[in-house]
Formats: structure tokens, C-alpha cells, sequence
């Protein structure tokens, strides 16, 4: 049998109760890690994975990654149950599309108070732990919008392009202290969101296979693939990997045209 490649390790999972941060926990876990799920909702999704994993494998935490003390609340209870903390993944986001001259103030604050400001809420809320111990893994789920500009979008992109400079400057800053922090930026996934959003569509099928053949490889991607990039970012196996984004878009982004 092989070995597990989170054996022993303790990870905390933000906005893990659906999509790609519920595929990620699904895989820590099989990989024999310990998982602190997170919602801002103890709603029927979080209640699902809690139950999925098992009370011996997670700890469900409800906290708004928006709410700075509600972090340093999760990381203490993360200790509190399972000793430690060597993985996080800030996979908590939301969308905020919207005319920049008719979006509102409260628009702005909220996309970067989720998008930016939670990730930095967790990631200072579990530094003193990883430091302690002299090793840690963080990665932040960015965006293919941290690479490109994509005409309807703001303010969005500005909230991932900061997101990756803030992977790459704490990377830096903790580099010789053991501590490793990447990002991934995943292009179209198909999420419980964006299943809801073709359904939505006047031809969802149409839509479905319009969106596919934008890709390279002709498929949308799946929340999995990006868990399994999280993974092995999170493991030992990327122990030389540092200050990094990794794009999965199928390619999408390499195109110069439509």
C-alpha cells in the first residue's frame, strides 16, 4: 500500500462545504489528513461534507473569512482539536461582476474583504503556528482573472491580481522560516456555481458546449483537478516549490483569439 501523502498533517480548508474546496477536503482526508471545514453558512451543504468526512477526520468551523477575530478563532480551535496546523488552503471567494462607474461602495469593499482580506485574515491567523513549527503549506486559490482581463468583470481581476502578489510576497518573506506559499488560478470549473449559472442560460446544453469549445481540450474543468493540484502543493512533494502560480484553464489563457 501506498503512502499517504498527508499522513499526519493538519489542514484548515476555507469555503470548503461545496465546489473545489469541498473536492479538496474530500482528498486531504483519503490522503490522512486531518480537515477543519469552513462556511460562513451552517447551512445543509456543511452539515453534507461534514457528515462525509466523519467527526474523527474534520472539525467544521462556521466563520466569515471576512472577520479577522472569527480566524484567529478557527485556528485556535483547529489546535485545540488536532494539535496543530502544516496546511491551509483559502479557497473561500465570491464573484463581483460589475459596471465600474455603476458598482457600488459596498461592492468594492465586500469582493476585496472576501477575495483579498480573507485570505490574509487566515493566513496571519495561522503564521504564529506554522512558525513555531517551522513548517507550513499555504495555498490560495486565485484565478485565471489574475492573469487576464476578461471585459465585464471588475472589480474581480483586481482583487485576484492582488491575491497572487500577496502569495508571492509572503512566499518570500517566509521562505528561510519553512513556511511555503503558492497559489493555484483555476479557469472554468464546473462547480454546483457554475452548474447553476448554465441551467440559468436560455439553452443550457447549448451554453454547456459553447463554453467547452472556448477550451483547448474541449471539456470544462472539474473541481478534482483542481484538489489534486492543491494537494500536491500542500505535500511534501512540492517541498521545493515556493512563491508560485499554477494556471488550470485547460490552456485558455494561452490564446491569443477567440
Amino acid at each position: 500500500m501506498a503512502n499517504l501523502r498527508l499522513e499526519g498533517k493538519v489542514a484548515i480548508v476555507t469555503g470548503s462545504t461545496l465546489g473545489i474546496g469541498a473536492a479538496t477536503a474530500r482528498a486531504f482526508v483519503r490522503e490522512g489528513a486531518k480537515v477543519v471545514l469552513n462556511s460562513h453558512l451552517n447551512d445543509a451543504a456543511a452539515q453534507a461534507i461534514s457528515a462525509e468526512l466523519g467527526c474523527e477526520n474534520s472539525l467544521f468551523v462556521q466563520a466569515d473569512v471576512a472577520d479577522s477575530k472569527s480566524m484567529e478563532s478557527l485556528a485556535e480551535q483547529a489546535v485545540a482539536r488536532f494539535g496543530k496546523i502544516d496546511i491551509l488552503i483559502n479557497n473561500a471567494g465570491m464573484n463581483v461582476f460589475a459596471d465600474p462607474l455603476e458598482m457600488t461602495t459596498e461592492q468594492w469593499q465586500r469582493c476585496f474583504a472576501v477575495d483579498l482580506d480573507g485570505v490574509w485574515n487566515a493566513s496571519r491567523a495561522v503564521l504564529p503556528q506554522m512558525l513555531a513549527q517551522a513548517a507550513g503549506s499555504i495555498v490560495n486559490i486565485a484565478s485565471v482573472h489574475g492573469h487576464k482581463i476578461i471585459p465585464g468583470c471588475f472589480p474581480y481581476p483586481v482583487a485576484k491580481h492582488a491575491l497572487i502578489g500577496l502569495t508571492r510576497s509572503l512566499g518570500i518573506e517566509y521562505a528561510r522560516r519553512g513556511i511555503r506559499v503558492n497559489s493555484i488560478s483555476p479557469g472554468l470549473i464546473l462547480t454546483e456555481a457554475i452548474q447553476s449559472w448554465l441551467a440559468s442560460c436560455p439553452d443550457p446544453e447549448a451554453e454547456r458546449q459553447r463554453q467547452a469549445d472556448l477550451l483547448p481540450c474541449g471539456r470544462i474543468g472539474l473541481p478534482e483537478e483542481v484538489a489534486q493540484t492543491a494537494l500536491f502543493l500542500a505535500s511534501d512533494e512540492a517541498r521545493f516549490i515556493n512563491a508560485t502560480d499554477i494556471l488550470i484553464d485547460g490552456g485558455r489563457s494561452q490564446l491569443y483569439h477567440e
